[in-house]
């Protein structure tokens, strides 16, 4: 298993620095992550940095609540688009949701058709902090007839971020032609590889660059209790 490529490395926080934006599209290149996460105002220079790697461009639309009006978001999107992201990570309308509404299917039916119009990938934020298993379990099922390429546990402003059986459960309601983004307090390997075997095919985490050094030093002296086996 390649660790580096299950890995974006993310860097939201309100604060973020250009120079913090540059170390973290270097660490990306040096380690081949699949992806790296980036707040919109930093989406160009990340796509013109990032150049001919493979590495993806992720932005996110509708972030952190998700309670933005449906055109707000199109127009979020078109413009990432636009400015070069490969993938966009929207937060789904939590308030429709909540509110027993269909209109969460709706308006992600919309972003899908945006997105793919473009050849985009589009991954849906449930926040799975706020909702039940039923809950869960429902969300993904309106994502996934909704068009979503993805469906992503978390953004990291919930209570609590991935955890390993909201991921076993979301991989048991999706077919295999949806992935799974884990997201939110992912900072050590054990949970890195916990999501992993529970059926996560992304990790978004700002300790990106942490766990590939973890990953290393594993290699060198194997713990106990680690079943995935290790190719590179």
């Amino acid at each position: 298993m390649k660790l580096n490529r299950y890995l974006e490395s993310t860097l939201l926080k309100p604060t973020a620095t250009e120079r913090e934006i540059d170390f973290l599209l270097a660490e990306a290149i040096a380690e081949q992550f699949i992806g790296v996460c980036v707040p919109p105002f930093w989406v160009k220079k990340a796509k013109r940095e990032i150049g001919e790697n493979d590495i993806q461009v992720v932005t996110v639309i509708g972030f952190p609540f998700g309670y933005e009006a449906t055109e707000t978001k199109i127009a979020q999107t078109q413009a990432a688009i636009e400015a070069g992201a490969d993938e966009l990570d929207v937060v789904w309308s939590q308030t429709a949701f909540h509110s027993g509404m269909s209109w969460p299917k709706i308006e992600l039916a919309q972003l899908a058709k945006v997105s793919h119009a473009s050849e985009k990938i589009l991954k849906v934020i449930i926040e799975t902090a706020y909702l039940s298993p039923a809950q869960i379990q429902e969300a993904c099922l309106i994502c996934q007839d909704a068009g979503a390429d993805f469906v992503k546990t978390s953004t990291g402003y919930a209570p609590y971020g991935a955890r390993v059986e909201d991921v076993s459960l979301m991989r048991q309601v999706l077919p295999s032609t949806v992935g799974i983004k884990a997201s939110g307090g992912i900072k050590t390997l054990e949970l890195a590889l916990a999501l992993i075997q529970a059926g996560a095919d992304r990790l978004g985490t700002s300790a990106a660059k942490s766990l590939m050094d973890a990953w290393r030093r594993e290699k060198i002296s194997p713990g106990s209790g680690k079943s995935i086996e290790r190719e590179g």
